[in-house]
């Protein structure tokens, strides 16, 4: 059974560098938005099981995604990818309800293990 998959990012560079980052077994039905809004859009109108969200974005940042999210309860695992490495915004996006905080670029190997460790795979 396949996974739906939806890559946040406000750089297209960096959205396809998460796709290719993707395990190559793991079955999933991808899809991509540039920014937040685009994003919720996504996420109102089909069911998708996991996020990989970057942070500093146009429109609507990553935290006000998550805050939406939260407010809308929609159900989803979430994983941050961003340079934003501070300690205090890891904490608040894990408050938030992200599954992990992810440095960017985020590795295959380091994508693996995540979605191992959570299950995915």
């Amino acid at each position: 059974m396949s996974s739906s998959v939806l890559i946040c990012d406000d750089s297209n560079l960096a959205r396809k560098q998460v796709l290719r980052s993707l395990p190559k077994t793991w079955d999933v039905d991808v899809q991509l938005a540039k920014n937040g809004l685009e994003a919720l859009d996504v996420l109102r109108a089909s069911a998708v099981d996991v996020m990989f969200l970057d942070l500093t974005m146009p429109e609507l940042d990553g935290v006000g995604v998550l805050e939406a999210i939260n407010a809308e309860n929609i159900d989803l695992n979430v994983f941050v990818i961003s340079a934003d490495i501070q300690p205090e915004m890891q904490s608040k996006v894990l408050e938030l309800g992200a599954k992990a905080f992810l440095r960017k670029p985020v590795s295959a190997d380091t994508l693996l293990v995540t979605l191992q460790d959570n299950g995915f795979i």
